[in-house]
């Protein structure tokens, strides 16, 4: 049985830390497993007439919406028609092709590089709009254009907020050597697209963690001989040192309000988990346990910290408040290793590492103790919730090394995201774009 993971290496004196370039490319989305009796949608190629644009908007809205595991868009071959307009649609052939759904578009040229992106979702046996808009954007935004059209789309036909256009953050590892691999921090769309590098380093770098606004990481370095926690802004790469010192520095996780920081610290031998205010540096000390204390993480609320301990003399899931005070044990009858939890968005259920036949990704139902495992590889690690709950995205061992898969959470829809170079680790999915 693998020991909870405490020791954190990070990043190589001298990098540039504000250095933000593309990454080598994008991440390879190959759908495992799917949903039976996914919504049937049709997405028509977007009307333009000008030179070819970067991006092919209907694609890529098709590609998101597969992706999610609820739809089944229509083979662009397959299509009886390709109206751009809603006077061109004979709804008759629709319905008889089977589609519920429609979606057309437009797009217009406003100036050099500057386009109106038009878009309507109407319902093929009523006939009505179900949503339509007109969104400006840039040649350099036209994706992520399309990624808000698919939320967009999501929310109107399933009632629940989309997540194409958020982010996930990860670690990419090379290995050319025993003692020569380049290790970067990146970030990309939820679908690995437009990813960039945020930092880069000879010595492997570990532990990403999102901000609420989305506009911070924190991370942990080895630069100064000892591990140290930093604050970077994804925008412009300003950093700042937030915890250093003796021991272990470990395990970041933001706040809800983004004013602090729970991690890891072993100031006193033992690893316990510490609250930092990131504005005056003061810390406070919520565990005193002689077993190792680690990888923390916040209600959704700010009103909890979860943690794994192994105090029982195994790794379980513990809570305690950012105030300190009595921990209590969370994860019962659920076999004797579980580890890494983090909060579901509506801070119902939990999910984690569970040990047992392997290490699988699994669900904890907070009100009923309901344990479901998600996940069937020999070695999958460091789940994380998409911001409207609807899927996870963890690390696990793929035939070339650790790769990046994504599951719905009741473990029906299942993709893989394979990088074209290297090994994936350390997956951490951001919020909503605001």
């Amino acid at each position: 049985m693998i020991r909870i993971a405490i020791v954190f290496l990070v990043l190589v004196v001298g990098i540039d830390a504000t250095a933000q370039t593309a990454s080598r490319g994008p991440l390879e989305i190959r759908i495992t497993q799917g949903v039976e009796g996914a919504l049937p949608v049709a997405i028509v190629p977007f009307e333009w007439g000008g030179a070819p644009l970067p991006e092919d908007i209907a694609q890529v809205i098709a590609n998101d919406l597969t992706r999610s595991g609820s739809f089944t868009p229509m083979p662009r071959q397959d299509l009886p028609a390709r109206p751009t307009d809603v006077t061109q649609i004979n709804f008759k052939d629709w319905r008889a092709v089977g589609m519920d759904n429609l979606v057309i578009g437009k797009i217009n040229a406003t100036g050099e590089g500057e386009y109106t992106v038009e878009f309507r979702l109407l319902d093929v046996f009523s006939g009505k709009q179900l949503a339509g808009f007109q969104i400006p954007s840039h040649a350099s935004n036209l994706r992520l254009t399309a990624h808000h059209i698919s939320d967009i789309i999501y929310e109107a036909l399933l009632k629940t907020k989309g997540a194409f256009s958020t982010r996930i953050a990860y670690v990419t590892v090379d290995r050319r050597g025993p003692k020569d691999s380049t290790y970067r921090l990146q970030i990309a769309d939820a679908d690995g697209y437009s990813a960039r590098t945020i930092l880069e380093s000879t010595q492997p770098i570990l532990s990403p963690a999102w901000s609420r606004d989305g506009n911070r990481l924190a991370y942990v370095s080895f630069e100064e001989k000892n591990s140290a926690i930093y604050v970077q802004d994804i925008r412009t790469g300003e950093r700042r040192k937030v915890v250093s010192g003796i021991g272990i520095n470990s395990s970041p996780a933001f706040s809800p309000d983004g004013q602090r920081l729970a991690v890891t610290r072993s100031l006193e031998g033992n690893p316990d988990i510490y609250v930092v205010d990131l504005s005056s540096g003061q810390q406070t000390r919520l565990t005193t346990d002689a077993g190792i204390d680690t990888e923390a993480s916040w209600s959704p609320d700010g009103q909890t910290i979860i943690f794994t301990s192994d105090r029982g003399g195994a790794p379980q899931i513990y809570r305690v408040s950012p105030a300190g005070g009595p921990q209590q044990r969370v994860t019962f009858n659920a076999g004797d290793y579980n580890a890494r939890a983090s909060y579901a968005p509506d801070g119902k259920s939990l999910v984690m590492v569970h040990g047992g036949g392997g290490f699988h990704i699994a669900i904890f139902t907070l009100a009923t103790g309901e344990f479901h495992v998600i996940s069937q590889a020999s070695l999958d690690e460091s789940p994380s919730f998409a911001p409207n709950g609807s899927m996870i995205i963890y690390a696990t061992m793929g035939g070339h090394g650790m790769e990046l898969a994504a599951t719905s959470v009741d473990g029906r829809i299942k993709q893989r995201l394979a990088l074209q170079h290297g090994q994936v680790r350390e997956p951490a999915w951001g919020p909503f774009r605001e």
